[in-house]
């Protein structure tokens, strides 16, 4: 009788973790909606078979879906499906833990002015604990007064990159220190990729969310 009752305790705990790791069901590529301003949205039945296959990528990877640059991207299938693959890994496969890609792609953003993009990963970067007056102070285009060793690692070495188009020795040190080699291969590749993203977002004009209003507000500003 014991061993009858260990042997369904096992069963159960077998069912429940197949489960808790069961994927969450995929849209139909068929009714994707995507969005754009001056790419016109394409609809699956518009598509190239390539167009198709970056599609049914997108959807069945991490992402699950389509919003953002990939519309842009669908242009070029070839470049935008390698695209895709390779911000997918700066995104969910850095050694970085999520606060900290999520701060790099928060500083990107604002220096591209990326409304879209500062708006998807502002929220995704509060969820991932990243506190809302350092966010504050980048979207202001200030650096941010208060932050942890590690966060500072990184605002460092993402802001004078992309201003300076390089790196002292010092924010360097710091980041290799932080997060070792790999560390700082993974911040340069999550920032080169949101670059990318928020040429294509801002060439494009890409909407923000509907219902909501941009957050960004210019710094510069040219007279």
């Amino acid at each position: 009788m014991i061993r009858l009752l260990v042997a369904c305790a096992c069963a159960f705990a077998l069912v429940g973790t197949v489960v808790a790791q069961a994927p969450a069901q995929r849209p139909d590529p068929r009714s994707i909606k995507l969005r754009g301003n001056r790419f016109k949205p394409l609809t699956y039945d518009e598509m190239t078979p390539a167009q198709k296959t970056m599609v049914e990528h997108l959807i069945a990877g991490p992402r699950g879906g389509v919003n953002g640059p990939f519309n842009v991207l669908l242009r070029s299938p070839e470049i935008g499906d390698l695209g895709q693959e390779f911000g997918g890994a700066a995104r969910f496969k850095s050694s970085l833990p999520q606060r900290l890609y999520e701060l790099a792609i928060l500083v990107t953003a604002r220096h591209w002015t990326a409304q879209y993009e500062w708006q998807a990963h502002h929220r995704s970067a509060l969820q991932a604990g990243l506190s809302a007056a350092i966010c504050d102070a980048i979207a202001q285009g200030r650096r941010p007064a208060s932050m942890q060793k590690d966060e500072e690692a990184v605002y460092d070495f993402v802001s004078q990159l992309l201003n300076t188009k390089q790196v002292s020795d010092s924010a360097f040190a710091a980041a290799k220190n932080a997060f070792g080699e790999k560390g700082v291969v993974d911040i340069i590749a999550v920032t080169g990729w949101y670059s990318i993203v928020s040429m294509m977002l801002n060439v494009d004009q890409y909407p923000v969310a509907d219902g909501t209003q941009p957050e960004l507000k210019p710094i510069n500003v040219t007279r």
